[in-house]
């Protein structure tokens, strides 16, 4: 069983000010966190929605600003030519994914309840994905999941999702604060 991972980052960042997918988190942009946490899960990796990425760029389908489905459905066409059987996605804005999030969600399909955008996916939902994209109906990942069968999955601990400039702040001072803590006799 071949899994791609996907790293999905090709919102605009337009509640951000800036791209927040090159914007610093411990050390390293949300880009490199979010690659590093997909590299030990598995098999390679991918970025969606750039052009500029350290690993295989894909670009969404059918075109950009289709929301996260359709950075799902350009990484599951990916998978798919690439002889991938499964994909697990992700989103660029999101720290503190647990390291055995593959084997959280299998087996396939699932997704995680508070990130539907998180989940690990078969291949085999493509055309599902697809007709959504190219129909009338809801566009919501929820909806895809519907489709495909997947179940949800709850995590024992909240995620942290950065969408604004302040959220990384929150972060930040919150992780700055926890680290003081820890540090007490």
């Amino acid at each position: 069983m071949r899994i791609l991972g996907a790293v999905l980052a090709g919102g605009r960042s337009s509640r951000f000010g800036s791209d927040k997918a090159l914007a610093e988190w411990n050390g390293r942009t949300l880009l490199e966190g979010a690659i590093a946490a997909l590299r030990p899960q598995c098999d390679d990796i991918c970025v969606v929605g750039r052009s500029d990425a350290p690993v295989a760029a894909v670009a969404d389908w059918p075109q950009p600003d289709c929301g996260p489905l359709g950075g799902m459905a350009g990484a599951l066409r990916y998978a798919l030519s690439h002889d991938f059987d499964q994909m697990l996605s992700i989103p660029v804005d999101v720290v503190g994914l647990p390291p055995d999030l593959r084997q959280r969600l299998s087996p396939a399909p699932a997704y995680l309840l508070n990130l539907p955008v998180a989940g690990l996916w078969r291949t085999a939902a493509l055309p599902a994905l697809e007709t959504i994209l190219t129909g009338r109906g809801s566009r919501s990942v929820r909806n895809f999941a519907d489709a495909c069968g997947a179940r949800g999955v709850t995590l024992p601990s909240e995620l942290s999702n950065i969408n604004t400039l302040a959220d990384l702040e929150r972060l930040r001072a919150f992780n700055e604060h926890s680290h003081l803590l820890s540090e007490e006799p």
